[in-house]
């Protein structure tokens, strides 16, 4: 959900600073003169010469009872919903402890950062795995990993991502009793310094 509400005001951002952008532009060369567009008649940038808002603009709506509680409500709506934005970036995901079925109808709950550190353990032991992170993320009993995989200049990918899945995961949810584990795994390629050859 966060991803998603990200890329939505990543994209209104985007298209309102752009809009503006070719406003200022269009404003500043003097097209719509030029190229004979009739602009509407509430629009008061129609040259270089031309303000944004004028004093008429500006001054407006000050005498009215409504326009200060409605310009600090507004900025007041802002400012949470900025800080929701804020927080919601910074709040830990990560998934505290798992939910385990010991068939007795109570279940057990296993703390993930054990479970992670275990994924992550025989991960590393790979071959051409120089580093591993595991984080869990999702719900209890529907757990998902985010695995970090640094690897070795000798290292095959797709083969890496196959032992990953068929040994290190699969071990996981089947010691965890759940059904699967969804995995998503990044690749990196370790740095090392340059050989010399002489």
């Amino acid at each position: 959900m966060l991803r998603v509400t990200n890329r939505i005001l990543l994209a209104l951002t985007g298209t309102g600073l752009l809009l503006a952008g070719l406003a200022v532009l269009a404003a500043a060369a003097d097209l719509p003169d030029r190229w004979g567009i009739t602009l509407p008649s509430g629009y008061t940038w129609r040259g270089p010469d031309s303000v944004l808002l004028g004093s008429d603009g500006r001054t407006r709506w000050h005498g009215t009872g409504w326009w200060w509680p409605l310009v600090l409500g507004l900025l007041g709506l802002l400012v949470l919903l900025a800080l929701w934005w804020l927080l919601a970036q910074l709040r830990r995901r990560r998934l505290a402890e798992i939910l385990v079925d010991s068939g007795d109808g109570v279940g057990a709950l296993l703390r993930g950062h054990a479970m992670e550190e275990v994924v992550a353990a025989e991960a590393e032991s790979l071959p051409g795995v120089d580093r591993a992170g595991v984080t869990l993320t999702g719900r209890r009993t529907e757990p998902e990993a985010r695995v970090g995989l640094v690897l070795l200049p000798q290292a095959e990918p797709a083969e890496v991502v196959r032992r990953l899945e068929a040994e290190s995961l699969r071990h996981a949810h089947r010691s965890a009793g759940l059904e699967s584990l969804p995995a998503e795994v990044r690749l990196r390629a370790s740095k090392h310094p340059p050989e010399r050859i002489s």
